[in-house]
């Protein structure tokens, strides 16, 4: 973000109920991950529409606070490192390489942001934008430590050379991301988020995914025509999307984003509703 550029900072507390200080302490911190991840949903719900994904201020504004839609890593973890920067907290960016769905013989492409800040004498990992896995606090970036959340347990380990972000489902901790701890600056951003927003191996080209956090600990997901209420890994209830007009009924109701009657998404044969 250019120095003189600045987010509204009234509209986006506001966009995520949040009306406490804006100061540089953990407490701020703790409360701008929990209010974010359960009122800004991730989805890709523009990379299926053709529209692209821009990671200017203004654009990023106007569609997570001033429209209330969601959007991706790029745009959500862009959004609050603006605005944990303008309040006065050491944040930074940092990149890394998504690992759910994917062995470690596999090696994603490095296309997710993550945001570090460092408070209190600790570096603390902040990620309002890893899709059903979003943190909803800010974990301490020390080795082999299990943290608690509101959602889900965490840890980070050092593991071939590589740091991993993992969660404990209930049964088996699963990695999330790994990274280096190398910065990811705005020239790099643009780079992958273009690949992501565009090429058609990207899985954000390839199937729906709209998710957000709970309050109460619980999480509400999309993935092409499956919409599934859960906390944990334990699936409290699950339905199937029949129509597109179901659809746009459940981000309404569910995750808070209108459109008009008759929105489509995606114009190929993918396996959610389109007609």
């Amino acid at each position: 973000m250019n120095s003189e550029e600045t987010y509204d900072l009234e509209a986006y507390v506001k966009r995520i109920g949040y009306y406490g200080a804006l100061e540089p302490t953990r407490p701020v911190l703790e409360a701008l991950a929990l209010r974010h991840a359960c009122s800004i949903p991730f989805e890709n719900l523009s990379v299926l529409q053709g529209k692209g994904i821009h990671l200017e201020l203004e654009a990023i504004q106007q569609k997570l606070v001033t429209d209330r839609k969601g959007g991706y890593c790029f745009e959500q973890n862009s959004l609050a490192l603006g605005v944990l920067q303008q309040i006065g907290f050491n944040a930074r960016s940092m990149a890394g390489r998504v690992r759910l769905d994917s062995t470690r013989d596999v090696l994603p492409a490095r296309t997710h942001l993550f945001v570090c800040v460092e408070l209190e004498g600790e570096e603390w990992l902040f990620d309002v934008g890893v899709g059903g896995f979003t943190l909803t606090s800010p974990i301490r970036l020390v080795l082999d430590i299990e943290q608690e959340t509101l959602h889900e347990r965490r840890r980070i380990v050092h593991e071939e050379g590589r740091y991993f972000h993992q969660a404990w489902t209930g049964t088996t901790w699963v990695d999330v991301y790994e990274f280096t701890g190398e910065e990811m600056p705005f020239i790099d951003r643009e780079v992958g988020n273009w690949w992501t927003s565009s090429s058609p191996k990207s899985k954000f080209s390839q199937r729906l995914n709209c998710a957000i956090a709970l309050p109460n600990g619980e999480r509400f997901g999309i993935l092409n025509d499956r919409f599934t209420h859960r906390r944990g890994s334990e699936v409290l209830n699950q339905i199937t999307i029949t129509s597109a007009e179901h659809l746009l009924e459940i981000l309404a109701n569910q995750f808070g984003m209108e459109f008009p009657a008759g929105t489509r998404f995606g114009t190929g044969p993918q396996p959610w509703p389109t007609d």
